[in-house]
């Protein structure tokens, strides 16, 4: 009985893989890779908002730093400036002129 089971396992796992080797893959009907895209096909998928370019150049232009005018102001102080180095400029800043409006 056993070696009759052992057969007939024996006998279905040839079979089966006797179809898989003769089986094309799904995708080998068109001929065509399908890994890649062209460029049109790519930007159809990602499709990145532009920024505002005003430099001239060509890049983009880069965001105002809000700080920059607290930063100047700290600057033409000595004081300030130099403290500024040793703990940071917001702390600097609030130090010297208070919490920024």
């Amino acid at each position: 009985m056993r070696t009759l089971t052992l057969l007939a396992l024996l006998a279905l796992a040839a079979l089966c893989l006797a179809g898989q080797a003769d089986a094309k893959p799904s995708g080998a009907e068109s001929g065509k890779d399908t890994a890649f895209m062209s460029k049109e096909e790519g930007n159809k998928v990602v499709k990145r908002p532009r920024r505002f370019v005003d430099n001239g150049l060509g890049a983009p232009a880069p965001y105002p730093d809000p700080l920059e005018p607290m930063r100047e102001v700290c600057e033409l102080n000595p004081n300030c400036d130099e403290l500024a180095d040793q703990i940071g400029f917001q702390d600097a800043y609030q130090r010297f002129y208070g919490t920024p409006a």
